[in-house]
């Protein structure tokens, strides 16, 4: 019996890539340091989106192509690169909010730890006011909006993907 675990496709490392990642963190620490002199702050979050996407569907593809695409060894390994920094992030503001915040701010952050662990942010957020609005500043959680809109698409373009894949919708041709 063969117990080989299939290992998903990934792309060579590219410095073009971390080049970009550089851009858009630069971009985003910009608009937080002054967003009066620097507006465009948000590009970065961006740029960020289309890094992940590309990355993410260059392993999605060449590993339906090599026909050793695993939903499981994806979600495994998404989970192993985010929760243990979202945990971190959410323990450690849940902590500090005890003594930092009124009780109504204390249940607010006890809503928005839940969207945050929930990939929802963008949506719990999205109803209560405008990213750039007043009341923004004071929310500590603000930030997981993005990593809702990312974990969302981790969750159903390879789905997606694999759908199309099989039912012969897509061609992919790996150039890496």
């Amino acid at each position: 019996m063969n117990n080989i675990k299939p290992k998903l496709t990934h792309p060579k490392y590219r410095t073009d890539i971390d080049g970009l990642r550089g851009i858009s963190i630069l971009t985003v620490v910009a608009f937080h340091a002054s967003s009066f002199w620097f507006k465009g702050g948000f590009i970065g979050v961006d740029i960020f989106f289309v890094i992940s996407g590309f990355l993410i569907s260059t392993i999605i593809f060449s590993s339906l192509q090599q026909n050793n695409f695993s939903f499981i060894e994806f979600y495994s390994r998404r989970i192993k690169r985010i929760f243990p920094a979202l945990l971190l992030v959410l323990i450690a503001v849940y902590a500090f909010g005890w003594f930092a915040l009124f009780a109504h701010e204390y249940k607010q952050l006890g809503k928005h730890i839940f969207a945050g662990a929930s990939f929802v942010s963008n949506f719990i957020l999205w109803n209560e006011s405008g990213y750039f609005d007043d009341v923004a500043w004071s929310k500590p959680l603000l930030h997981l909006w993005s990593l809702g809109i990312e974990e969302q698409f981790y969750i159903m373009w390879p789905l997606l993907v694999w759908a199309a894949w099989k039912k012969n919708l897509i061609f992919y041709q790996s150039q890496y």
